[in-house]
């Protein structure tokens, strides 16, 4: 079975790639692909993060593991897609250059079957150029930041679960 993902850059514009990949591949091998549809050289650490469908940070899964911790994490290189995606689980964290944190929602869109003749991994649709410089966190945490609704005083109608504007239906060739 293939899996096909959106990947989108945390960032103000839109920016994203859509690949399908086999569901067998490890997630060193996905770490490889959205490096290069985003045109980075794939030098820096980086690390999934099992995520909930709040986008809530959970379980790490690094391209190498240098905690010392004796509880080892799981490797990319050791952890197939199809052992974290399903169905019920369909997204990821994916934080690329630890010094820069550029940040990506990974979500599964669909998972079909193979094209006779299609190579995979395979960069489906881009749209957007990465900027020089990943955009700026903001980790301040200040308590009144907080609230039920944190878009609520914002002036556009933005909400973290209406991805209307990045409809995968929509741009799928």
């Amino acid at each position: 079975m293939i899996y096909r993902f959106r990947v989108i850059l945390d960032t103000q514009e839109d920016i994203f790639r859509d690949i399908e990949i086999e569901q067998t591949a490890t997630c060193e091998d996905f770490h490889n692909t959205i490096t290069q549809s985003f045109g980075f050289d794939g030098t820096e650490m980086a690390s999934f993060y099992i995520s909930d469908d709040e986008w809530r940070q959970g379980e790490e899964i690094a391209l190498f593991d240098m905690s010392e911790s004796e509880n080892p994490l799981r490797a990319m290189s050791e952890t197939l897609l199809q052992d974290v995606f399903s169905e019920d689980q369909t997204r990821m964290i994916y934080v690329y250059d630890f010094f820069n944190l550029w940040t990506f929602f990974v979500e599964l869109a669909e998972i079909t079957e193979a094209n006779d003749g299609q190579s995979y991994p395979n960069l489906m649709f881009a749209h957007g150029q990465i900027p020089a410089q990943a955009p700026e966190a903001d980790f301040s945490g200040d308590e009144d930041d907080f609230n039920d609704d944190p878009f609520a005083d914002e002036d556009d109608d933005y909400d973290i679960e209406d991805y209307e504007g990045l409809d995968f239906d929509e741009n799928w060739n």
